[in-house]
């Protein structure tokens, strides 16, 4: 079971992701922006970080670089999961560190299988 940090101001998606998390065993914690998702993945030091792209505030491309930044959290993987669906806007996040990009719908089978990948 890994511990896995849902950063989505959404909260149907927020639901949609908690609910394939924990069905496959997975521990799920919140944050609703980007500003509470560092805080709370620098106090909770997850397995893993699903960062949504579009959030009042910082965006989840900031907070991944962020993430990546920090001595304290660099080690964390970040898999961006947002609905913005441009080849560019994916390769953007791969260069702010995140170690994958899915775009919405998530589909269940994929996320478990990136999740499997970088936690093992």
């Amino acid at each position: 079971m890994a511990h896995i940090v849902v950063v989505d101001d959404s909260p149907t998606e927020v639901y949609v992701l908690q609910t394939m998390l924990e069905r496959n065993g997975h521990k799920v914690s919140v944050a609703k922006n980007a500003e509470e998702g560092i805080a709370l993945v620098k106090s909770a030091q997850p397995d893993a970080v699903l960062m949504d792209v579009v959030m009042p505030g910082m965006n989840g491309f900031q907070a991944t670089r962020e993430l990546n930044k920090g001595a304290d959290t660099a080690h964390i993987p970040v898999i961006i999961v947002t609905t913005k669906d441009q080849q560019t806007d994916k390769i953007w996040g791969m260069r702010q560190g995140a170690k994958d990009y899915l775009v919405k719908p998530v589909k269940e089978s994929d996320l478990m299988g990136i999740l499997s990948a970088i936690l093992h």
